[in-house]
């Protein structure tokens, strides 16, 4: 399956889980594609990697295909997941719902910081980092979710993977370097806020230019 696939399934699950809370029993691909953001035939495409779910003239079962996205993309299972470094960020992840309702279940919040310890956060008291490889064994971590400042990065990434953590997703302003086998996935909210940035400046020259020419129409 395609990465650029891959990558949207989440995208269909999430609105193949709002039209299940409106009541949708079934919706057609235009539906669907339209609640994903994305176009008709570029979902019914993706789709068929996963098999044939929809009926001709009926459209696809909500659930039906909500449950087969979920069991492709492994949140069909209860997965564990640790947090390291609890400051700002990390404590706001600590606090998000919306890992639970999704197949994730935080099982330790670790921080370098000794003043932290024993912190609750979301029912979790904040460990110490030389608690991870226990705990990676314990719970039987797979995944590690950094939120450290970007010098300590690479340090937290090389104690994950040693530890036995093979996918992590990462949201310190660094570049992680991580052995084959190792699956990182980067969050850099200031990137992304650059990329806003830079339409914003594009519609901003389009106003100018269009405003420019008006007025040398009106001024003719």
């Amino acid at each position: 399956m395609p990465e650029a696939t891959v990558a949207r399934l989440p995208v269909y699950l999430r609105a193949l889980i709002s039209l299940s809370e409106r009541g949708t029993a079934t919706c057609s691909s235009e539906e669907l594609a339209t609640a994903a953001g994305v176009n008709s035939a570029k979902l019914r495409k993706d789709l068929s990697y996963l098999g044939s779910y929809g009926t001709r003239g009926v459209g696809y079962d909500v659930e039906y295909l909500r449950y087969q996205i979920a069991r492709e993309i492994g949140v069909t299972q209860d997965w564990p997941v640790v947090i390291v470094g609890i400051g700002n960020l990390g404590h706001a992840l600590a606090n998000y719902s919306g890992f639970s309702s999704r197949g994730f279940r935080i099982v330790a919040l670790l921080d370098a910081d000794p003043d932290r310890l024993g912190e609750v956060v979301s029912g979790l008291g904040i460990r110490a980092f030389d608690d991870l490889e226990g705990l990676v064994e314990d719970h039987g971590v797979a995944i590690g979710v950094i939120a450290t400042p970007a010098p300590a990065a690479q340090d937290v990434c090389d104690r994950l993977v040693a530890a036995g953590v093979t996918s992590i997703l990462n949201f310190a302003p660094a570049v992680l370097s991580v052995p084959d086998g190792v699956d990182v996935r980067k969050v850099d909210l200031s990137i992304e806020l650059q990329i806003l940035a830079y339409h914003e400046q594009r519609k901003s020259l389009a106003d100018q230019t269009l405003a420019a020419e008006l007025d040398g129409v009106v001024g003719a």
